[in-house]
């Protein structure tokens, strides 16, 4: 048992940022599913659906959300359904590949998060401003990671709209009509049965967009989550103490430098798509990811 939590936790270690994401997720359904059931075998389920929608699912009435503030984050790592786990990790899998080979670790990582947030908010305006949920507002919350998962399926393809991706039964389908039509059945199912989710999709995919036109801009909206979590990490930490040795204006040059060559590629990519750049570029890109 010691030699198998070892190589878990070793297996967590070495893995990139799209494979925690996926872990997490994972584990998280597991363990509510597994001693949801088991302890149901004695009429007593300790970590059923309600008990555990209370403290992990986001409220839309602002009074339960004030007292439980939490859930505008655990609600986008929370699935019951185990369709609703298998789809949403299969397209964070897809997307979350294309994404991370481009713009790396660390933005897909806040694009996941920021994703889910704005989804949150999206679902909550909706719930407090609209009549037709006026009757179920007292009930009503969110949970999956849906929003977080269009998040970068949107920024991925406003990033990279021609980018080729092969479905069964449709062959080859360009990225960006993979996009137009997800947010198009989001659109079209608002007011119905899931409108709650629905209006979470399109927060989180509202952000997808933005965030890739501001990032093409020079502007990464997310730059603060970084440096949260660089300041967090122990090994970030060690590293700053080595680069202080460097200038700090000549650090600061090759950091703007690097930037805007990355900017010019991003802007090369959305006009004339990946096949234009040239092996050196590629190879830019590639090595920016990994720091990134």
């Amino acid at each position: 048992m010691t030699s198998f939590s070892e190589n878990i936790r070793s297996h967590i270690r070495i893995s990139d940022t799209l494979q925690r994401l996926l872990i997490l997720n994972v584990a998280v359904f597991l363990v509510i599913r597994i001693v949801n059931a088991v302890s149901g075998l004695f009429l007593n389920p300790i970590l059923s659906f309600e008990n555990v929608s209370t403290f992990f699912a986001i409220p839309a009435n602002l009074s339960k959300l004030i007292s439980k503030p939490w859930t505008v984050f655990t609600y986008m790592f929370f699935h019951w359904d185990v369709m609703h786990i298998f789809f949403n990790m299969l397209w964070l899998y897809w997307m979350g590949k294309i994404f991370q080979e481009y713009l790396g670790n660390k933005k897909l990582l806040n694009t996941y998060l920021a994703g889910g947030f704005i989804g949150a908010l999206f679902f909550i305006a909706a719930y407090n401003i609209f009549p037709l949920f006026s009757n179920s507002l007292h009930g009503a919350f969110a949970l999956g990671a849906s929003a977080s998962v269009l998040a970068i399926t949107v920024a991925t393809a406003t990033l990279l709209p021609e980018y080729p991706i092969q479905l069964l039964f449709f062959g080859v389908v360009r990225l960006k009509w993979i996009a137009v039509i997800t947010i198009l059945l989001d659109l079209i199912n608002i007011s119905g049965d899931n409108a709650g989710g629905h209006i979470a999709h399109l927060g989180g995919a509202f952000y997808g967009f933005i965030y890739i036109r501001s990032l093409q801009k020079g502007t990464d909206l997310t730059a603060w989550l970084t440096r949260l979590f660089d300041r967090l990490s122990p090994s970030k930490k060690m590293k700053v103490a080595h680069r202080q040795k460097k200038h700090d204006e000549d650090f600061n040059i090759t950091k703007k430098a690097k930037q805007e060559q990355m900017d010019d590629i991003l802007d090369k990519i959305s006009k004339s798509g990946y096949g234009s750049l040239t092996q050196e570029e590629k190879n830019f890109l590639f090595k920016m990811s990994k720091e990134n």
